[in-house]
């Protein structure tokens, strides 16, 4: 029960933050998120994505890796620690929010 309860509370966290992102017009989904990952890219292209996730890395407060998708730089957040709570995907969000008005 515990681990179903942990792996549930991931994909719904996960599946607000994939909200968020198609919400925001800057970015897109760059594929469907199903379970706690979430691949997401600014629409600004591969150099705008590369210099958000070193920016969010180097910050220390949040660590994003990347793949590439369709050829596209993507990056890639994945909710799974197991005290992970809404707060944390709140503020990580804002954080992606707030370099991404930098770049």
């Amino acid at each position: 029960e515990g681990l179903q309860h942990h792996i549930r509370e991931h994909v719904r966290l996960a599946q607000q933050f994939a909200a968020w992102v198609r919400g925001d017009q800057r970015f897109e989904l760059a594929s469907p998120a199903y379970l706690n990952l979430v691949c997401f890219r600014l629409r600004a292209g591969d150099s705008a994505n590369q210099q958000l996730m070193d920016r969010l890395n180097g910050s220390g407060d949040l660590y994003l890796t990347h793949t590439k998708l369709d050829g596209k730089l993507t990056l890639r957040f994945c909710v799974g620690q197991t005290n992970t709570q809404a707060r944390h995907v709140e503020r990580a969000w804002q954080r992606i929010q707030q370099e991404t008005s930098l770049v």
